[in-house]
């Protein structure tokens, strides 16, 4: 396949080198100005849990090749798009007349409709996947994992053509496919997650503030507590992650929270360099806690700390 990733994001990089490790063409579209600023390679340090233990570290000077433009006639069979809440709007209206007939993976963890997101590129080059990756940026060098498993959805009872070559895509590549059931509660459950997190990272002021304090990692739970609520008032099921990380108490999150955080383990390793702004999808999920009117004082407490 010939693949282009929608920004040089650091879900979307990783993924990138896999599948070109895999036998594949991968490009980057990146805005005007950074085809410069990046440069031509990335510094990987990753973890790689498709491969056996002794081997998952990679480290690895990785050359790419970006693009500022999209063009009209392009030959692409796939574009990646794996990109923050708050910029799936502007990104599917710019990608929208640049598509052709190019299949497009909308690969983000997402509150809202992805159908109506996805508006107006048409549904039947639409496939609907889930990342299992994650990290950040420190100048050129990025750091972050690749967990093995990808899950995906499926709009029709019967997966199209387009989603098949997605899923085969991935599992030549080494990972392993799996297809939700419950699609919807498993976006809004792994969405409430998230926001969890961010709660304590805009208290905290860092990703990585919040992951090495045991009372940020027991605030998730605390917290987990009220989203669960706003989970059930819009018809989600809650997963077993969810009900126990909502369920216990709070001090007992703290303490599996940090030792699933160990600095030497791949979990803080995604969140680590982290330095995306948060908030957004906090406000998201206070809007319809407000619309179901459920009481939720620590979602409501932190929205005055969320930036513009």
């Amino acid at each position: 396949m010939k693949i282009l990733f929608f920004g040089r994001g650091a879900i979307g990089t990783q993924y990138a080198w896999a599948f070109e490790n895999a036998g594949h063409t991968v490009e980057f579209y990146v805005r005007e100005g950074r085809k410069e600023q990046y440069g031509s390679h990335v510094n990987l340090e990753l973890w790689d849990t498709r491969r056996s233990k002794k081997d998952q570290i990679v480290k690895e000077k990785w050359p790419i090749v970006t693009h500022e433009e999209i063009k009209e006639n392009h030959d692409y069979d796939l574009i990646f798009l794996s990109v923050n809440p708050e910029q799936v709007s502007s990104a599917i209206s710019f990608l929208a007349p640049r598509v052709g007939n190019a299949t497009v993976l909308f690969f983000c963890h997402f509150w809202q409709d992805p159908q109506l997101a996805v508006n107006p590129i048409p549904l039947g080059q639409i496939v609907l996947g889930f990342p299992g990756a994650g990290g950040g940026f420190e100048g050129n060098t990025l750091y972050g994992g690749l967990r093995k498993t990808v899950s995906f959805a499926e709009f029709e009872s019967e997966p199209t053509r387009r989603e098949l070559e997605v899923r085969k895509l991935f599992a030549d590549a080494g990972f392993k496919t799996v297809v939700l059931k419950d699609a919807q509660s498993w976006r809004w459950n792994r969405f409430a997650m998230n926001v969890a997190m961010e709660i304590e990272v805009l208290k905290s002021g860092s990703f990585k503030k919040a992951v090495t304090s045991r009372e940020a990692l027991a605030g998730i739970g605390s917290n987990m507590k009220e989203l669960i609520k706003v989970l059930k008032a819009k018809g989600s099921k809650i997963d077993v992650m969810t009900g126990v990380i909502g369920g216990l108490p709070p001090r007992a999150v703290g303490f599996l929270m940090s030792n699933v955080m160990s600095p030497k383990g791949m979990s803080y390793a995604l969140v680590e360099h982290n330095h995306f702004k948060v908030g957004y999808a906090v406000r998201e999920v206070i809007a319809d806690a407000r619309k179901y009117g459920i009481k939720a004082p620590r979602l409501y407490a932190v929205e005055s700390l969320i930036k513009e």
